[in-house]
């Protein structure tokens, strides 16, 4: 598990408390490379090389059902996930384990942690330097007085990044509308995982049509309004490139619908 300091720059308390984490492991402990292996054939990343990774587990059509960081753990693997939907993504990959001796269960011990500057010990959000830093350690009852849920939305948000299932759906969206090539959350060199061949299809011949964007309220539009924020007072819109103002998309998102390398 990563480390870092429990307070973020603004002298909040770190923790994610909308987050869990859920462990892999083999059936008797160990077999962490098996577990590295039933996860390389499902989701979108590379879970065999540096991690953190943001991944996700699509649908075979390739559509976004659950999007997720997975980090390394001595002989297991761990996923950081939305809490509202971390037992149905328990459920989901038990579907896939069969009669692999893998282990699957969300781990009450472990909790996520942010701040919105680099250093301190943390790692590097893997979608985007500039959302800050992210790790686990081990739960602190304390820290749910204080929860930096709040200022982890805000601040991912001005920068254009949209993650969970408010904002991303569930099968609804394809992978690819959602940034996942410019957000590092996609590997085309690792061979297959559950929805490969439509996303590396769309990926080859530039068909990415739609993305999704954080716009100011009074400019999004209903009909394409993910989720609103009236607080922070900006939406989540999936946009229709050809439809859309150019500056309603972010700049790291560079040449919209150019996917990168």
């Amino acid at each position: 598990m990563g480390n870092g300091s429990d307070m973020n720059e603004t002298g909040n308390a770190s923790r994610l408390c909308d987050r869990a984490v859920i462990r892999l492991s083999g059936a008797e402990g160990g077999g962490g490379e098996d577990v590295a292996a039933f996860l390389q054939g499902l989701v979108t990343n590379d879970v065999t090389g540096i991690l953190p990774v943001w991944s996700a587990l699509l649908s075979p059509q390739g559509k976004a059902l659950f999007d997720f960081f997975v980090w390394p753990a001595q002989d297991a693997m761990l996923i950081d996930c939305e809490a509202a939907h971390a037992d149905e993504l328990v459920r989901k990959l038990s579907l896939y384990r069969l009669r692999r001796p893998i282990q699957i269960a969300v781990d009450p011990s472990v909790a996520v942690h942010w701040h919105g500057h680099r250093g301190d010990g943390g790692s590097d959000d893997p979608r985007l330097a500039a959302i800050g830093q992210r790790w686990l350690a081990a739960v602190v009852p304390s820290d749910e007085a204080d929860c930096a849920d709040a200022a982890y939305r805000a601040h991912r948000l001005e920068l254009g990044v949209p993650e969970g299932r408010e904002e991303l759906g569930f099968d609804k969206l394809l992978w690819l509308e959602c940034n996942a090539v410019e957000l590092h959350g996609v590997s085309f060199k690792k061979g297959c995982f559950i929805g490969q061949e439509n996303t590396a299809r769309m990926n080859w011949r530039q068909k990415v049509n739609r993305r999704l964007a954080v716009v100011p309220l009074s400019k999004s539009d209903p009909a394409r309004q993910q989720v609103a924020y009236p607080d922070l007072d900006v939406a989540v819109d999936h946009l229709r490139i050809a439809d859309a103002d150019p500056s309603l998309f972010p700049a790291w998102l560079g040449p919209v619908g150019q996917p990168q390398d």
